[in-house]
């Protein structure tokens, strides 16, 4: 087994950039298609600004929040999802036709064409639980844990747990010792000897795919299986538990009352979130007992794949990069994590997904914001943090598949670490690791 899914964003020695790290971090590369911050954590003379300077830059309205304002987007999402819903009942049928058949290609199309919008919509209520999530949603928690509850939820996502775990992502990004999520393998778990040999498992499956082939199961693994993997508690977490002990081999799931990841003490919300998974599964059991497993495929979960999709494209991309570190707890500090955050551009897909991947560095500062104030406050942290500021021009498939050819492990848990690509390990360079 990969002993992490991740070609999450890591890096290099605590001494020395490594030889991917961008030439230029005062702008533009070369090519003119990446702009990354200019800050340089090996240059020790920098003086980051404190959270409580950003927080002045940005206008106090910006902090506030309407339960009626985030409602109507909640109301807003469910209209586009009731309207392909509606579509696919009327225009197509949950029949499979004979794959010879003329029928078949615009069968096939038609519903993959569903599976994709009402996926991409879905993930905009994704967006507005996670909003509930960090109390952003409204002034009362009660509000926020309910609706949460319900549209995570019915997505198949522990409300309560995620909240958690999410919170700890916001407390120790990029973190490599005790972050939460997208935490980046070592050389050593990912097989890559002292002398970049490979050793074992994950660097073998290089080796047998080349760069390119490499590249691509990495996107296939991350956004088809990284979600669930990651909920269960085998891929992506964190190295340390809610008892502040290494987990060692321990798994972290998102499901059990008495899972390491989280404190006792709100052991009844991880188990109201778990039922509440077991129960929607069961419905959805029983749905294709009653009408067949073909329908509910259709409808729920050709969505949910793209749903989850979206969700590992956005978090992977928001952290990892090869010109943003990662750092040890020797380096680490919250703004540092903070700043570490990249916002790139999506396009169409921001009108229904509410800016969360635009507006990233803004949120990761101050999370309790609300995401409709989010635009304002980028503008803001922008003009503040000037040079710091990390943004990505580059269309999010590109951008992914460089994270996913560039981005494979970092040397060590210490310093200052820059992402290592296992291509630059030398091809037939295959060495078992000894017993």
């Amino acid at each position: 087994f990969v002993p992490r899914l991740e070609t999450l964003f890591m890096c290099q020695s605590k001494n020395a950039k490594p030889a991917n790290a961008p030439v230029n971090h005062k702008g533009f590369k070369s090519d003119g298609t990446h702009w990354a911050s200019s800050y340089d954590p090996h240059d020790k003379s920098v003086a980051l600004p404190s959270k409580a300077q950003i927080k002045a830059s940005i206008p106090k309205e910006c902090f506030e929040r309407s339960a009626v304002h985030s409602m109507y987007f909640v109301l807003r999402d469910t209209c586009w999802a009731v309207l392909c819903v509606y579509f696919a009942h009327t225009f197509l049928s949950t029949t499979m036709p004979a794959v010879l058949s003329t029928s078949f290609v615009p069968w096939f199309v038609g519903w993959n064409l569903y599976a994709f919008w009402m996926g991409t919509i879905l993930t905009g209520h994704w967006v507005l639980a996670h909003e509930c999530g960090h109390n952003a949603f409204s002034t009362s928690k009660t509000i926020n844990d309910c609706v949460g509850y319900v549209l995570h939820q019915a997505l198949l996502v522990p409300y309560f747990a995620w909240q958690y775990s999410h919170a700890k992502h916001h407390r120790r990004t990029n973190n490599l010792v005790d972050g939460e999520s997208h935490v980046p393998s070592t050389r050593e778990e990912n097989g890559v000897g002292p002398n970049l040999e490979k050793q074992s498992h994950y660097a073998w499956l290089h080796e047998m795919m080349g760069d390119g082939f490499f590249a691509g199961f990495q996107i296939f693994t991350h956004l088809v299986i990284g979600w669930p993997i990651y909920l269960a508690g085998f891929a992506s977490t964190g190295r340390i538990g809610a008892d502040g002990k290494p987990l060692g081999d321990d798994v972290a799931d998102h499901y059990r009352p008495f899972s390491r990841m989280f404190p006792s003490r709100i052991r009844h919300k991880i188990f109201a979130s778990t039922i509440g998974v077991v129960g929607l599964l069961a419905y959805l059991t029983k749905l294709s007992f009653d009408h067949g497993f073909l329908p509910v495929a259709l409808y729920y979960w050709g969505p949910y794949m793209w749903t989850n999709a979206w969700l590992v494209l956005y978090t992977w991309l928001q952290h990892n990069d090869p010109s943003v570190p990662q750092y040890g707890e020797d380096e680490w500090t919250w703004v540092k994590g903070a700043l570490s955050t990249i916002d790139r551009p999506y396009y169409i897909f921001d009108y229904f997904h509410h800016k969360i991947g635009s507006t990233h560095v803004a949120h990761h500062l101050f999370h309790e914001m609300p995401f409709y104030k989010a635009d304002v406050a980028t503008k803001a942290v922008k003009e503040f943090l000037g040079p710091l500021y990390n943004y990505d021009p580059t269309p999010f498939p590109i951008a992914m598949w460089r994270v996913a050819s560039t981005c494979h492990y970092v040397d060590s848990v210490e310093g200052i670490q820059y992402p290592r690509s296992i291509n630059d390990c030398p091809p037939g360079l295959v060495k078992p690791k000894k017993a």
